[in-house]
């Protein structure tokens, strides 16, 4: 069922001044540079090297405008019902292959949650299987079996198994829709690792049949539930970063929002009759099933004539996040994968324009650090082929460019710096102003926070500019990511696993200090911020996987985040659940 065309937004003035001064700020860095490469003459590698600045700066300024709106627009709050649901929702909860105890802990939180409110009887619960093993799928049975005697939850709580797990988690909702949507006005889908509060899933609730155009609510998740060093890290950048650009992001898309997969309202019927995927013809990694495939049902909605929103107020939504960088490539992979294989959709028939661009933003995500790689290469062999001017001369820290090129490449370096830390300082700066500093530890702890989230962020950005660029060579290559499962235990790391992780990373930043020590050696200098993280990436990776680090941390009161001072209450429910049943498993074998 297709709507009519919705009126023309507010988010489209927005964009077009987004436009404006990313492009400005593009045209600027890109002058700037070439006015300092053409300092030893011009030639053919020089123009590559101007292209791709221009292209990673674009993408630098876009992404330092989604932050800098967030700062700069408030959003009306939407409208809501204040009466009790008058629709079913169905609440679904796809697995495979997981740790059992960990999924059906947070589905017990999660059930009690919804339970203490009036209009429970409005809520059902799915859990959808797509274990390939029997003996865990034994053990869930066992567990859903439980849960239903424990919360007398007959008749609300159902637990299916699908012997071919087809299409993968679109699959897995398809099926639901066929054999069961039909009884449900709207389905919440959830991840294993999601937890959402009764109240904010309530909220969503409401908020939907306030407006019948809505097709799907995006809630904003907060990560939690992370103790090495690498999941603080990305907890506190998440807390306090996350809202703002979520909110800027909500700014621009305005009704033709995106979909993230998970702790999102649906409206059954909108994406029963608009989001149907069939495979994309050949094989993977660029056909077969789409493994991004919320994205591509986001824009089908959009498409229908339905809204897409994502509403960054709504708190209470949850989920973790690979506590070590090794799954977070991991991860990676499998969205690197699926989003290039939205270059083959991204003309399809009648998307919407801000469609093709979130998609065109996703592909550009996992290109943005090729693109950073070929113009670091690009950068040491364009000495070989010109003269050779010094930068270094001995008298001065700074590099010293031919004149006048110095003050000009130095405000470029500046500037280019500035666009990624600004964005941050102004919200550190929003914190401490408006008295929520304390949600992260104080004013001096978030000041050091914010300060250690620099560093290591700049520290580990090769690493993770390496893993990606592996990533989209093995696309490129035609090797398939297929769907492993998520590896959700506390996250370390034995430094063997890191080692083997990334030891092709020490070998390229080894070689390419060697090279420009040999070669080049007036960009020796430019190169260690990067090669000397590569070369000592095992080091890191295993170091940041630490759970004592971590704990460390935490007890020093950095990278702290609101749950840290105020307990989440769903979590805490989780928390008990899950020694609940160790209680009982202990009992079982006692008996």
């Amino acid at each position: 069922m297709a709507l009519d065309a919705p009126a023309a937004s507010p988010a489209i003035g927005r964009r077009l001044a987004m436009l404006l001064v990313a492009s400005a700020f593009t045209a600027a860095a890109s002058y700037m540079f070439a006015t300092v490469v053409q300092a030893d003459g011009f030639d053919w590698l020089d123009v590559i090297r101007i292209a791709l600045m221009a292209v990673a700066a674009f993408w630098l300024a876009w992404g330092g405008c989604i932050a800098l709106f967030g700062i700069l627009f408030r959003l009306d709050p939407p409208p809501r019902a204040a009466t009790c649901p008058e629709g079913r929702t169905a609440i679904l909860m796809p697995i495979y292959n997981e740790a059992t105890a960990p999924v059906f802990a947070r589905l017990e939180a999660i059930m009690r949650s919804v339970g203490a409110l009036a209009a429970r009887d409005r809520f059902d619960f799915f859990v959808l299987s797509d274990t390939t093993r029997s003996d865990v799928a034994q053990v869930e049975l066992r567990a859903h079996e439980r849960l239903v005697a424990m919360l007398r939850a007959g008749g609300h709580l159902f637990y299916r198994r699908r012997q071919q797990n087809t299409g993968r988690k679109a699959g897995n909702i398809s099926d639901f829709l066929q054999t069961s949507g039909g009884a449900y006005d709207y389905m919440l889908v959830l991840d294993a690792d999601s937890l959402m509060d009764g109240d904010t899933i309530l909220e969503m609730v409401r908020r939907m049949e306030a407006d019948p155009r809505l097709g799907l609510l995006q809630s904003l998740p907060r990560i939690i539930g992370l103790n090495t060093l690498f999941g603080r890290l990305l907890q506190f950048a998440t807390g306090l970063y996350g809202p703002y650009f979520a909110r800027g992001l909500a700014a621009l898309q305005g009704d033709e929002g995106t979909f993230w997969g998970h702790n999102a309202l649906i409206r059954t019927q909108a994406f029963a009759s608009a989001c149907g995927m069939a495979p994309l013809t050949g094989a993977p990694p660029f056909g077969g099933h789409i493994l991004s495939h919320d994205t591509v049902e986001a824009a089908l909605l959009a498409r229908d004539g339905w809204k897409v929103r994502l509403d960054p107020d709504l708190t209470g939504s949850y989920e973790e996040a690979p506590a070590n960088m090794v799954d977070y490539a991991k991860r990676d992979r499998r969205w690197c994968q699926g989003n290039l294989q939205h270059s083959r959709i991204l003309a399809a028939p009648r998307f919407r324009f801000w469609s093709r661009i979130s998609i065109l933003q996703g592909i550009f995500a996992y290109l943005a650090s090729p693109i950073w790689f070929l113009f670091l290469a690009a950068s040491l062999a364009a000495p070989l082929v010109a003269a050779q001017p010094v930068y270094f001369d001995g008298r001065s820290l700074f590099p010293v460019f031919p004149y006048p090129q110095t003050v000009t490449a130095l405000a470029l370096l500046f500037g280019l710096v500035a666009l990624l830390i600004l964005p941050k300082l102004l919200l550190v700066a929003r914190a401490l102003a408006g008295g929520k500093a304390g949600d992260f530890g104080g004013a001096p702890r978030l000041v050091a926070s914010f300060f250690l989230e620099i560093l290591l962020t700049s520290i580990l950005a090769p690493i993770l500019m390496m893993f990606h660029c592996r990533s989209v060579a093995q696309v490129l290559t035609g090797a398939d990511s297929g769907w492993p499962a998520a590896d959700r235990d506390d996250g370390s790391l034995p430094f063997g696993a890191a080692l083997s992780a990334t030891w092709w990373m020490s070998v390229t930043g080894a070689a390419a200090a060697l090279f420009s020590s040999a070669h080049v050696p007036e960009l020796f200098y430019w190169l260690m911020p990067v090669s000397l993280p590569l070369v000592a990436a095992p080091l890191l990776v295993w170091l940041t996987s630490s759970v004592k680090l971590g704990k460390a941390a935490a007890k020093l009161g950095l990278f702290a985040i609101p749950a840290d001072t105020a307990p989440v209450a769903i979590a805490q429910g989780m928390r008990l659940a899950l020694r609940q049943q160790e209680t009982d498993v202990l009992g079982e074998i006692a008996a």
